[in-house]
């Protein structure tokens, strides 16, 4: 998959993803926050507008899409990239755990690896910017958000 992205002068950025058997779409990002969503059926072809959308709505369909809401599988790792190159990741806390009856204050997750615990999933709960007296549980789910490295070390914590 390719996505060129270029400036749009006094307009903002236009991004052309590739979509595989020459179909593209096409994000035009205005200056104002709207979003319009194009379908170009081949290279050669007018781009054809298929939605507008205010900057409050895009950003809740991007969530929907990205898998805030509902996640279809649940695999133990999920991986978004953020700018920068920054991932937010979710991370089932596993049976046997050393991470399991600690608080997140004395787990100790940033300093030791770097990477911010954002939110807790709990059954149906969402725990928003947990407090350090957060207990973590067995089959918690931890949102965190950092680089591939903080990311790889928290990992290696999460089963030691």
């Amino acid at each position: 998959m390719t996505i060129t992205e270029s400036d749009l002068p006094g307009v903002g950025k236009k991004f052309e993803i590739e979509l595989g058997g020459g179909e593209e779409m096409v994000v035009v990002i205005h200056n104002t926050g709207k979003r319009e969503v194009f379908r170009r059926s081949d290279p050669d072809a007018d781009s054809e507008k298929a939605f507008e959308f205010s900057d409050d709505l895009a950003r809740t369909i991007g969530s929907i899409i990205e898998g805030a809401y509902f996640q279809p599988v649940e695999p133990d790792t999920q991986e978004t990239t953020l700018p920068g190159g920054i991932l937010l990741e979710w991370y089932e806390l596993p049976p046997g755990s050393p991470l399991v009856g600690e608080t997140l204050e004395s787990a100790d997750i940033g300093n030791r690896t770097g990477l911010a615990v954002v939110a807790i999933q709990r059954d149906d709960e969402v725990l928003d910017s947990p407090g350090a007296g957060t207990t973590l549980r067995e089959g918690d789910t931890l949102i965190g958000v950092g680089t591939p490295e903080n990311c790889e070390a928290f990992e290696e914590i999460l089963t030691e």
